[in-house]
């Protein structure tokens, strides 16, 4: 930006630094931001997790609250403001509800000149959650006029906020971007993986990857999954994230109540190899009830040449396009329907739908062109409302 010198300060405020979708887009974007023109700092309102550690590798400070989960804490928004006052940042960026509203408060008050928000869901089933994640999303709402842009990463998205009374007029799209490098399809991860979960080499897996979440909606891919090995015996169901375990009393209860032949079904719980997982699917199931914006597991098993089926929530349309099967959420019948009729797909539209999807998502959400719409809108924010030359 003419006649400054020095990088435009940002501080991203995030809930937690456990691996999420949210906290995933904050590391790809600040780890590819030009460090000559935006100096990044990263608070999490909790303990920083895995994620914390991957930026702290990459040179990226982070810094703690000390907040503990679901727990908010009267000295938060004293520590916040502090800190804020201290690094006296330009651009003040939050990530998920709850950061939003303590980083506006805290931005206000220690006078940060540019507020963002990110706002990475649609519509929301707040009945699923707890009242406060409703009452903040509300007040956010009203207070949505004090911010200088609102981020959102879905076209359902800004339609669904827009209902709850944000100002659309500070709405701006910036999708989520995906790094069509590293998940790509891998003949090798194919073969690997199922050796490594006991499976023959032309067992065909229909893959369901996330963490346990009303939203997520594991119990509707339970039913239609028992109506697919029926009809598919030979097909294997691989499930993981988060809470995905026998061990998670709620989620061994959907188990039980929805049983599946214990030689179809591999959980896995939280991995951290999903290039080489993803790469391994035949077809990618997401069963989402709600609140999906636009999500990172479809567009990374999309760059991994892999089909999808998706239920018809938030932007999951739009990302598949005609690569894959769309089915209306919470309609087990339907999602069963489709995951066979992609089961029954020969080699050759596998294949022809798989690349497609890659092509798709390399054309529209490539991550280094999403990085770069990220930073021109910092920059041309920072040229409006800063002082020139100003330091």
């Amino acid at each position: 930006m003419a006649g400054r010198t020095q990088p435009i300060r940002v501080v991203h405020l995030i809930t937690s630094l456990n691996v999420g979708g949210g906290q995933m887009d904050l590391y790809k974007a600040v780890t590819r931001f030009d460090p000559g023109k935006l100096a990044s700092v990263v608070i999490s309102m909790v303990t920083p997790g895995k994620i914390g550690n991957l930026l702290e590798k990459r040179g990226v400070p982070v810094w703690s609250l000390g907040m503990c989960p679901g727990s908010p804490h009267p000295l938060a928004l004293w520590r916040l403001t502090k800190m804020l006052r201290q690094f006296r940042p330009h651009i003040l960026q939050t990530w998920l509800y709850h950061a939003d509203l303590l980083g506006y408060l805290a931005g206000r008050w220690a006078g940060v000149p540019i507020i963002l928000w990110n706002l990475l869901q649609s519509h929301m089933d707040f009945r699923q959650y707890r009242r406060t994640t409703e009452v903040t999303v509300r007040l956010c709402a009203h207070l949505s006029r004090g911010v200088k842009k609102i981020l959102v990463n879905s076209v359902a998205g800004i339609k669904a906020h827009a209902r709850l009374g944000y100002d659309p007029g500070r709405m701006v799209l910036v999708p989520n971007g995906y790094e069509v490098d590293r998940f790509k399809p891998d003949p090798e991860s194919y073969q690997e993986v199922r050796r490594e979960l006991g499976l023959s080499p032309d067992t065909p897996i229909v893959g369901h990857l996330a963490r346990f979440d009303p939203q997520k909606d594991q119990a509707t891919f339970l039913k239609a999954a028992q109506q697919v090995v029926v009809e598919h015996p030979q097909v294997a169901i691989l499930m993981g994230g988060n809470g995905v375990t026998a061990e998670n009393p709620a989620f061994a209860r959907l188990l039980r109540d929805h049983p599946l032949p214990g030689d179809r079904v591999r959980l896995l719980g939280e991995r951290h190899d999903m290039p080489r997982l993803l790469a391994a699917l035949d077809l990618l199931v997401s069963s989402s009830a709600f609140g999906e914006g636009h999500p990172n597991v479809v567009g990374e098993a999309m760059c991994c040449g892999v089909p999808c089926v998706v239920t018809d929530v938030g932007d999951c349309a739009l990302m598949v396009g005609d690569t894959g099967l769309v089915v209306p959420p919470s309609d087990p019948g339907a999602l069963a329907q489709a995951i066979g009729e992609a089961l029954s797909w020969k080699d050759p539209e596998r294949r022809g739908r798989g690349q497609a999807a890659r092509e798709r998502i390399s054309r529209r959400y490539e991550i280094n062109r999403i990085t770069a719409r990220r930073e021109s809108l910092y920059l041309e924010l920072a040229a409006r409302y800063l002082p020139p030359g100003g330091n």
